[in-house]
């Protein structure tokens, strides 16, 4: 379900403006993404705000600020620190995914489409497929016909990009070609570890073509990786994607 929140964020990227501090600047921000990626959000909050004390002004470091506010669930401040971020580097394509995708995760979804469409023309823009993937599932979530050619833009780009491979699989089911959903579910798998809508939907696919046995693995799955959403998926049945 994307309206959860299953949207792609990048890291700030590490492009500081000279400044007497630059070293200690980009220190702060690499330990910073480091600390986030181990779930470390106290370590990585800590490596923002030095990083701010020393230039306030600088775009990746609201931006990793945003990235621990989200973290821990506060999303009003997160919102306004990747706002900060975009003011100071209005050309940048990851201040703008960013923006976009939490735009997207709070209700303003029309507005995040054009933020993914300006990352994506963002010159040197490093990672074009994850504003592209969310381009693509926040315009299937209300239903905008630009959803489909974003998504197949975005693993054309990266083919292994597992945002742009679930939602496509959950676009095919509902549109009732169960076996392309299966071809795009087994790609979403392959790509990255499994989350319960990657399993609730791979289930819901197999129930669609009849392999009972295949759609019980995938719930048993569930229920071992995911168990506060094994509930919702046992309440669902074979009642296919929603």
């Amino acid at each position: 379900d994307t309206s959860r929140g299953d949207f792609r964020r990048t890291a700030p990227e590490i492009e500081i403006r000279e400044t007497p501090r630059r070293a200690d600047i980009q220190g702060h921000l690499l330990l910073g993404q480091q600390k986030l990626a181990a779930g470390d959000v106290a370590g990585a909050e800590q490596a923002a705000r030095q990083a701010l004390r020393i230039d306030a002004a600088s775009a990746p470091a609201h931006t990793l600020q945003g990235l621990v506010h989200e973290a821990r669930g506060q999303q009003a401040q997160a919102g306004r620190a990747y706002e900060k971020a975009l003011s100071l580097a209005p050309a940048q394509g990851t201040m703008l995914n960013n923006y976009g995708a939490w735009l997207c995760r709070n209700g303003r979804a029309a507005e995040a489409l054009g933020q993914f469409e300006r990352a994506l023309a963002a010159p040197g823009y490093a990672t074009p497929a994850a504003a592209s993937a969310n381009l693509g599932a926040c315009a299937h979530e209300i239903g905008d016909p630009r959803a489909e050619a974003a998504l197949q833009q975005a693993i054309q780009l990266d083919p292994t990009n597992a945002l742009a491979l679930g939602v496509l699989a959950q676009r095919a089911l509902q549109q009732g070609d169960a076996l392309r959903a299966r071809a795009f579910s087994e790609r979403r798998l392959a790509a990255a570890p499994a989350d319960a809508r990657a399993l609730r939907i791979a289930s819901q696919i197999e129930d669609r073509l009849g392999d009972s046995r295949a759609a019980e693995a995938y719930r048993r799955r569930l229920r071992a990786e995911f168990p506060h959403a094994a509930s919702e998926s046992d309440a669902m049945g074979q009642n296919g994607a929603r």
